[in-house]
């Protein structure tokens, strides 16, 4: 279509023949294409009245739900399977070690396992997932978990160099800038807390969260929370606020939980190295030094809450009626040999046996 358009001065005319000047205006004539779509696109929504953030957000629900339940359904397969003689096997082929002095090989050996596993099924959150059950039922150790996870994290990295080497010429140099920036980065990761035995860091912390995730079940959603959640939140909102609010506030927190970790680990190592007052937290609130409290607290609200909210479930019924049955059976005896009869008849006395009737609300009654 061609079209009278206004120009800057003519020296950017498309043509001599096709300028004119009209007083201080430039008009030349230029080749304008115009597209016009005569079909829809073929979607799910296309018929819908839905803006595209609507349909962004509900399609993100969705594929989060399809691999939640994938997920899930590969962790419950590999439970079912994986027992017996075959568990035994995998025991054995993947915690096995290289004799002496190449048993440090095994570990590396295992992050290229992991890395081409990852590689294979282009997901590192899959190939994880697959993992995280076999080191539960025992079949993996988690000293051997760890290269594989970290190999996995390279693995990992292969995407975006593949999606990179796709790009156009004019983007490749960036393209590959930024995947190599993803490779190396997870790379010096591994060169941190791998090689040097006393670094693997994460191994002693995911056993300390294990551990304290195995005491007090809620503490698992809390730190997703806190970790994934509230503390990049809290992170981005004091960078919105300039750099001065959030170096004021991140370094005091950060030397405080230096300082805390540091206290922690004398306590265990050389606590007479430190004054008699820090050689424990006893100082402090049992809130401050305790999940106790915070754990008596959630599991009373979660009580009440099924007491008063699920009344009606299946399973609330059915604990009911099992705290009921429990309430009126009868009192069964129990019958224990009375030691004090048993001394008399060692001794040459004539008296009579005896025993001792407990019922099960804690009453003794001897018989003479």
């Amino acid at each position: 279509t061609l079209q009278n358009v206004t120009i800057p001065p003519s020296e950017n005319c498309t043509s001599p023949d096709f300028c004119w000047t009209e007083g201080n205006t430039t008009w030349t004539l230029k080749n304008i294409t115009e597209t016009d779509y005569i079909s829809k696109c073929q979607h799910i929504f296309v018929n819908s009245d839905l803006p595209d953030l609507a349909i962004g957000l509900i399609l993100l629900a969705l594929s989060l739900l399809v691999l939640c339940s994938c997920l899930i359904m590969i962790v419950k397969l590999l439970n079912s399977v994986l027992k017996g003689q075959v568990a035994s096997v995998i025991k054995k082929t993947i915690n096995t070690d290289f004799p002496f002095p190449f048993t440090w090989l095994a570990g590396y050996l295992a992050m290229l396992a992991g890395a081409g596993m990852t590689f294979v099924v282009q997901s590192s959150s899959v190939f994880t997932s697959a993992i995280t059950p076999l080191v539960g039922i025992g079949v993996i150790s988690i000293e051997r978990s760890y290269p594989l996870t970290l190999g996995a994290n390279i693995g990992t990295t292969t995407t975006a160099i593949l999606a990179a080497l796709a790009s156009p010429g004019s983007t490749l140099k960036y393209s590959l800038q930024i995947a190599l920036c993803h490779f190396f980065f997870n790379v010096s990761g591994i060169i941190l807390f791998y090689p040097i035995p006393y670094t693997r860091l994460p191994i002693r912390m995911s056993k300390t969260l294990g551990n304290i995730t195995a005491q007090y079940r809620w503490f698992a959603i809390f730190y997703l929370l806190l970790c994934f959640f509230l503390l990049p939140l809290f992170v981005f909102a004091l960078s919105l606020a300039g750099w001065a609010v959030l170096l004021g506030v991140c370094l005091p927190l950060c030397a405080l939980f230096i300082a805390v970790v540091v206290i922690n680990v004398m306590q265990k190592r050389r606590p007479h190295s430190l004054p008699e007052k820090l050689q424990n937290w006893d100082f402090l609130p049992v809130w401050m030094h305790s999940l106790e409290p915070w754990d008596n607290i959630i599991m009373s609200s979660l009580a009440f809450c099924g007491k008063h909210c699920c009344g009606f479930c299946k399973c609330c019924k059915v604990n009911t009626e099992q705290e009921g049955a429990k309430d009126n059976q009868l009192k069964t005896m129990e019958v224990y040999e009375n030691t004090m009869a048993m001394a008399d008849e060692e001794r040459g006395g004539r008296r009579a046996p005896a025993v001792a009737c407990v019922d099960k609300t804690g009453t003794n009654n001897t018989a003479l």
